[in-house]
């Protein structure tokens, strides 16, 4: 299944060999489109898969801050994801065109608040 990451009318990744963890799709690198990217200073950890490193997504002067996340080096149990990038705050991951509907990632965003928050 070909799955994309929208905002702001721009697509920020797209593939079909993305990885499903607590509701979140990860993009592997190679699927970003990095000209929309800035590294942020942010970092959250969870409890599983370690420390995540947060960017900032800039589409046409417009700023979402720490809008995509990632695990550099992530626990043993997380191998799976190192280096990928998964979304939230206003990101819509879907289906390319022609691939039907995709569920909401509405129970990876609580986790990743919950992570974040304490929650």
């Amino acid at each position: 299944m070909r799955v994309k990451a929208v905002w702001n009318g721009v697509v920020l990744a797209e593939s079909n060999e993305t990885k499903v963890v607590e509701g979140n799709h990860y993009f592997p690198p190679e699927s970003i489109n990095w000209e929309y990217f800035r590294e942020s200073a942010h970092h959250s950890r969870c409890p599983w898969k370690g420390l995540a490193s947060y960017y900032d997504v800039v589409v046409d002067g417009k700023e979402n801050r720490n809008a995509a996340w990632y695990y550099l080096d992530p626990s043993q149990a997380a191998q799976q994801i190192a280096g990928y990038v998964a979304f939230w705050n206003g990101v819509k991951v879907q289906r390319a065109p022609g691939e039907g509907e995709l569920e909401e990632q509405e129970n990876g965003v609580k986790s990743l608040i919950g992570t974040l928050f304490g929650n």
